[in-house]
């Protein structure tokens, strides 16, 4: 269900603007409408913090100047080091609305005892209704053996939602982990072979001055 935001409308902009607004603990956000000049908003920073850390494709109600917008988030800028939130895109939507949207791969479960899991790729694309947008694809690997692949066909998805991928998209992978001959190699043995280079080396230089001296 959507979560209701108390938004202000924005007029000032640019970045001077931006870093005032994140100053004061808030941020500034866009919500674009199809055909509509894009309404610029300013976000309480820890409400909306709290509405998206689970939930990339969270629904909000945004409320302001008495109005009330059916949003989506669209898309999520952070600061690369700290991962505030800097800015938010927001979309338009109505609840009768299918959106194409990313939602994130989880792997549950241990395959069987020395193998490991592979993910293929961290989100799936797909087509859902905007008011049960999944928060998340589970994918189970208990018990399963070297060699196992899990693809698109595999998935149980809610009712209503539909992926974008081939049925034959490979999702997760069970293999043996396969060691590299040169992991093996320990860095004391290059300091050996090293040395048995210099001391041959030595030899030669020695038996060498043996005989320009006979």
């Amino acid at each position: 269900m959507p979560t209701s935001l108390h938004a202000t409308l924005r007029t000032d902009f640019g970045k001077g603007a931006a870093r005032r607004i994140r100053r004061n603990d808030q941020i500034p956000a866009v919500l674009y409408s199809k055909g509509d000049t894009p309404i610029h908003l300013t976000l309480p920073g820890h409400e909306t913090f709290l509405i998206i850390k689970d939930n990339i494709n969270a629904l909000i109600n945004v409320e302001y100047d008495d109005n009330t917008s059916l949003a989506l988030v669209k898309d999520v800028q952070r600061h690369p080091v700290s991962r505030e939130i800097e800015h938010l895109d927001l979309s338009l939507v109505t609840r009768s609305q299918k959106v194409d949207v990313e939602v994130p791969v989880i792997v549950e479960g241990e395959s069987a005892p020395g193998t490991i899991h592979y993910l293929e790729l961290n989100s799936l694309p797909v087509n859902a209704p905007v008011i049960d947008i999944p928060e998340q694809i589970t994918i189970s690997v208990e018990g399963l053996e070297d060699g196992a692949v899990l693809r698109v066909s595999d998935l149980s998805l809610p009712e209503d939602v539909t992926c974008e991928l081939d049925d034959e998209q490979p999702l997760v992978v069970v293999e043996i982990p396969r060691i590299d001959e040169s992991d093996l190699e320990t860095p004391g043995s290059e300091d050996e072979d090293e040395a048995a280079e210099d001391e041959q080396t030595d030899e030669g230089s020695e038996e060498e001055s043996e005989d320009e001296e006979s």
